[in-house]
């Protein structure tokens, strides 16, 4: 039997995918969470085989849950469901060693495909998506100027990303310099779209 804790924030989903589970003669599901910060201690308690993962968590991102998941469990499979398929966030996921990463658009047959073969010890992730996510390299922004862009993204103007960050703003300018530059963007603003597309905000 293969144990599975789910992990996703959205109650009708999350009750249709146990209740999908619940289908599978060879899958049991023995808890279910909407908030990240519930999956690790839910983990060491229940040691599930499998750990369903939704990337965008309302409180700790999928990637970080599962960052923290393959320190403390190091044993336990990791599947992430999402609907964020982009390049960087594919990599950035298998970098944070997960063994599945598997759209939201799948069918319900995939998915518990994808389930049994990553608690076979198997690494299911689209091979279009590995073929992407290899293609552009690893992300080259730091985690500064990722800070940095992201509250740009928000349209904070650089004297008050200054002030959040604790940073002098000519900092916060260079940075963004720097940025335009790795990404060969125009501007601050094509900075932000193309880091966005590549999945690197």
């Amino acid at each position: 039997m293969i144990q599975v804790l789910l992990a996703e924030d959205q109650r009708v989903l999350r009750d249709a995918l146990v209740s999908l589970l619940e289908l599978e003669q060879d899958i049991e599901v023995i808890g279910a969470t909407d908030c990240g910060g519930n999956v690790v201690p839910l983990t060491t308690t229940r040691r599930p085989d499998v750990v369903i993962l939704d990337i965008g968590l309302p409180d700790i991102s999928g990637l970080a849950v599962a960052s923290e998941l393959r320190r403390q469990c190091p044993d336990i499979r990791i599947l992430l469901l999402t609907s964020l398929d982009k390049p960087g966030t594919v990599r950035e996921a298998l970098s944070a060693g997960v063994d599945g990463f598997l759209p939201k658009g799948v069918t319900s047959g995939e998915l518990v495909t994808g389930i049994r073969q990553v608690h076979a010890g198997k690494r299911v992730v689209s091979p279009d998506l590995v073929s992407a996510a290899l293609a552009i390299g690893e992300n080259p922004l730091t985690p500064r100027e990722r800070s940095i862009l992201q509250l740009a993204a928000a349209g904070t103007p650089p004297p008050e990303i200054a002030n959040q960050l604790f940073l002098a703003e000519g900092t916060v300018r260079n940075h963004i310099t720097r940025v335009i530059g790795k990404l060969s963007a125009r501007n601050a603003t094509d900075a932000v779209r193309i880091a966005d597309q590549l999945g690197w905000l």
